[in-house]
């Protein structure tokens, strides 16, 4: 198989292939290894290889697999690959293996897809843009100056560039939708409760967040979902398991939705021309599909549910470490992480168990707000962020902030932390990039991001669409009515090519 044959089928295709003994599953790893060593200099996408593991399960894959012998890449972070560190994008972590499969992992591989690597991300997935310091900055295919979005900022950049048809993801607050946006793919984050968390988690963030895969094709995240749907035993949030294969859905008729669309944020913000342009363009070519669409949108508190958000993602991150001293024996250090990430480590010891539970309260208030407008419409249309994808490093808090973030943290006082009031603005400054996407990982409902424009300086710019909670069937059945509308899957980076020289797998990370 040539590289060029490998970039025009999507996952399900190439385990087509694979059935039809065109290819087998040895070739596609190969394939994937060459692409890595050949693009990876240019995006750091991929920042641990596992070779061995992804060898032996390229030599016997399982037979009937959806995805039998297909290439593979884990975000690194929540989803747990035993005998690998899990790093979270993080100095505490990247050394610290762990002893078994999480639940999804074990879907995943009965999919029968060769998991072969991990993908760069921002430190504990804490904000939307992938420029961690221990793996340095992740970049994008379509621009290597631009950001890749986050925190699934690696897998992103992974499928952009035609590496793997398809990459794991994670979204606490649009960190599949965000990344799929900047890097021109389909990302959908499930309902809340859909896809499994255990076996040590019942949750992660309290529910807001939510595994799932970032893809090329539609069909591709269907069958995925296909494949992991289903909670874990003891979840504490359960749903209806859907009515039939969401595969199916993607080439059923939607019929005429109703559809409300906005180019107003819900969170405080600017939003860039070429956002709004690309949300007029996408009411538009729905219209024209037949869908009835008005221009609507609901309202929400923008500052509480700001306030409410950080603290519960302060509170979540100290609960980790707190998890990581249970297991390890040992307190993490502050130069073991980030400042801002330490800073809000602290900020978590400084939060009452009061202010805790209100902004809990607060963010499930959200969900109550909102029900009347998702009776009276079946999807909500917005752009996916507020601007094309900005160059790297400009969506950092500016120096003077982390130096000031550095020296508060040396203190250890969360409390002065709060006073100052710095980490109040560096959430504001961060939801002014994403102010939509994490107001449905509060509500837990479904969304998605779907690539149907590009700007004048040829970058991706996102649809981002919500549907009704637990309703993955409509959003999948309208995502593949616009695919096959506006079709996207062949239009990649120049990049993908294989201009430079293939590099040693050890020049990318670990090939444990």
């Amino acid at each position: 198989m040539t590289h060029d044959e490998y970039l025009s089928h999507d996952a399900l295709g190439l385990a087509q292939l694979v059935r039809d003994r065109h290819v087998t599953p040895p070739e596609l790893l190969e394939i994937a290894l060459e692409r890595v060593r050949s693009l990876n200099p240019r995006l750091n996408a991929v920042v641990r290889l596992m070779e061995e593991d992804a060898r032996r399960a390229a030599s016997s894959p399982p037979e009937g697999a959806p995805f039998s012998g297909v290439p593979f890449l884990a975000k690194d972070l929540t989803s747990g690959y035993a005998g690998h560190p899990t790093s979270a994008g993080s100095r505490l972590l990247v050394d610290v293996p762990v002893d078994h499969d999480t639940d999804l992992v074990r879907r995943v591989k009965a999919a029968g897809l060769v998991v072969f690597g991990k993908t760069n991300l921002p430190e504990w997935g804490l904000v939307p843009y992938t420029e961690p310091e221990l793996f340095g900055p992740c970049h994008n295919p379509w621009d290597p100056e631009r950001t890749t979005g986050g925190s699934s900022g690696g897998s992103a950049a992974a499928v952009a560039a035609g590496i793997v048809p398809m990459a794991g993801g994670g979204d606490g607050g649009g960190s599949i939708r965000i990344p799929a946006s900047c890097c021109g793919l389909f990302g959908l984050k499930p309902t809340r409760g859909r896809v499994p968390t255990g076996p040590d988690y019942a949750t992660f963030w309290r529910g807001a967040a939510q595994e799932h895969v970032l893809t090329r094709s539609v069909r591709d995240s269907a069958a995925m979902l296909d494949a992991t749907h289903g909670t874990s035993p003891g979840a504490p949030f359960e749903i209806p398991a859907p009515e039939g294969p969401y595969l199916a859905e993607v080439e059923r008729d939607p019929g005429r939705l109703r559809i409300a669309w906005t180019a107003r944020p819900l969170l405080e913000a600017d939003v860039h021309a070429d956002c709004v342009a690309a949300v007029e363009d996408a009411a538009g070519l729905l219209a024209d599909l037949g869908h009835e669409v008005v221009e609507a949108t609901p309202t929400i508190d923008a500052p509480a549910f700001a306030k409410a958000f950080l603290t519960v993602v302060a509170g979540e991150l100290g609960a980790d470490l707190a998890d990581y001293s249970t297991h390890t024996g040992r307190r993490p250090r502050r130069s073991q992480m980030e400042a801002a990430t330490w800073a809000v480590a602290l900020l978590s010891r400084a939060v009452s168990a009061e202010t805790y539970a209100s902004a809990l309260r607060t963010l499930e208030a959200v969900g109550l707000r909102l029900a009347p407008f998702f009776q009276r419409y079946d999807v909500y249309l917005t752009p996916t962020v507020a601007s094309p994808p900005p160059r790297i490093g400009a969506l950092q808090p500016p120096a003077w902030q982390r130096r000031l973030l550095s020296l508060l943290g040396a203190v250890g006082s969360g409390s002065l932390l709060k006073a100052v009031g710095l980490i109040d603005q560096a959430a504001a400054d961060a939801f002014s990039f994403i102010p939509w996407t994490p107001v449905f990982n509060a509500t837990g409902q479904p969304a998605m991001s779907v690539p149907l424009f590009w700007n004048a300086d040829g970058l991706p710019v996102g649809t981002h669409l919500v549907g009704r909670w637990g309703d993955e069937a409509t959003l999948f059945r309208l995502a593949g009515q616009l695919e096959r509308a506006r079709p996207w899957f062949g239009r990649m980076p120049e990049m993908v090519g294989l201009s430079a020289e293939p590099r040693p797998s050890e020049d990318v990370g670990s090939t444990g």
